[in-house]
C-alpha cells in the first residue's frame, strides 16, 4: 500500500525556518512527481509547489524566493524548506504523488504549520 507521512511542523515566529520531510514507501519514488500543497482554517487547498522525477522544481507565486524543496530517491523522501515565514503561512502542509506528472493520486495525512506574529 502506498503510504505518505508528513513530518517536521509546528510552530514558528514570522521570520523564522521550518523545514518539512514527507518519507514515502509502497511506490517507485524516482518515478513520481511530488507536490507539497497547503490548506488554511476556512480556505481551500492551495498549491505550493512540485518536484518532478528529474528535481526540476515549480513554485506558487505566494512562496517562490522563501520555499525550496528537494527530493532524495535514496531516502525516498522530498522536502520543503521553509524561510522567512509569515503568518499567512499557517496551515495544514500536505504532501502527494503524481506518477508521471499526472493527477496527484496519494496524498499523506497533513502536518500543522503554525507561525506566530
Amino acid at each position: 500500500q502506498v503510504q505518505l507521512v508528513e513530518s517536521g511542523g509546528g510552530l514558528v515566529q514570522a521570520g523564522g525556518s521550518l523545514r518539512l520531510s514527507c518519507a514515502a514507501s509502497g511506490l517507485t519514488f524516482s518515478q513520481y512527481h511530488m507536490g507539497w500543497f497547503r490548506q488554511a482554517p476556512g480556505k481551500e487547498r492551495e498549491f505550493v509547489g512540485r518536484i518532478s522525477w528529474t528535481s526540476t522544481t515549480y513554485y506558487a507565486d505566494s512562496v517562490k524566493g522563501r520555499f525550496t524543496i528537494s527530493r532524495d530517491n535514496a531516502k525516498n523522501t522530498v522536502y520543503l524548506q521553509m524561510n522567512i515565514l509569515k503568518p499567512e503561512d499557517t496551515a495544514v502542509y500536505y504532501c502527494a504523488a503524481s506518477e508521471f506528472g499526472g493527477d496527484y493520486n496519494y496524498w499523506g495525512q497533513g502536518t500543522q504549520v503554525s507561525v506566530s506574529t
